[in-house]
């Protein structure tokens, strides 16, 4: 079986322009992505799948895997799905271009129930929310899972509802935003019509669960750090000057 990471690279976030290509310590963010991924060895081959020409440039530098796809894309997921089309590959792996330290384990972790479990189309991750700031931020997409770890819903309130937030540590979970999906069904996926409930959340996998399928949502320890402003930026410089000092 083989399983394929690509990494949707966009240029013109609206948050942040051209944050894939920001400085971490003298390295584009989209190299961090890129180097980390290339670690889990559950992963035959990574992909860059970008839609600007500077992008491709940087990622030359560091790896020949890079494709250059449409601008038209509406998502991650469709310019991965453009670029899966041409791959003799079973599983496809979403690895968010804004995570620069996206760990090998949780794409590991995100692979692992397709090894035996042929009935699966779509697997995610989810950890403990474990502040109430996190709780509260409709930022943080959060996920509730039946008792067979498939997933009920995603939203970016407070789910499930409670009139006391104490417990932190037992009922809330935050969505991790990496996908792993069977290639036949993502090229299904992305041709589904937008669904009443992906556009009130502004969340695609709702998409998935109301046109009845099922996604798979295995509870991580890894708990996301993804760049979406100069701030977060800030905040991964700190963070591997403190590894590399310590």
């Amino acid at each position: 079986m083989k399983i394929v990471g690509i990494i949707p690279a966009r240029y013109d976030s609206s948050r942040f322009p051209g944050k894939v290509l920001a400085d971490i310590l003298g390295k584009p963010m989209i190299q961090y992505v890129y180097e980390n991924a290339s670690k889990s060895d559950l992963l035959d081959e990574v992909i860059i799948a970008t839609d600007d020409e500077k992008i491709v440039a940087a990622a030359k530098k560091f790896t020949k895997k890079v494709v250059l796809t449409s601008k038209d894309h509406k998502s991650g997921t469709d310019r991965i799905a453009e670029v899966s089309k041409c791959l003799d590959s079973e599983i496809i792996v979403n690895i968010q271009g804004d995570e620069p330290l996206i760990s090998p384990l949780a794409i590991n972790e995100v692979i692992s129930p397709f090894l035996n479990k042929k009935e699966l189309n779509m697997v995610t991750l989810k950890c403990l929310i474990k502040n109430k700031e996190d709780l509260l931020n409709p930022n943080v997409v959060k996920v509730i899972s039946n008792r067979n770890n498939y997933a009920l819903y995603f939203s970016r309130s407070v789910i499930p509802y409670s009139n006391s937030l104490k417990d932190l540590d037992k009922n809330y979970y935050k969505h991790i935003g990496i996908y792993a999906y069977r290639k036949d069904f993502l090229l299904h996926f992305v041709g589904l019509p937008f669904s009443k409930l992906e556009e009130c959340e502004k969340l695609e996998q709702l998409r998935a669960l109301e046109n009845g399928y099922q996604i798979m949502v295995i509870e991580t320890k890894y708990e996301s750090l993804s760049v979406d402003t100069k701030e977060d930026l800030e905040k991964i410089n700190k963070k591997l000057m403190e590894n590399t000092n310590g």
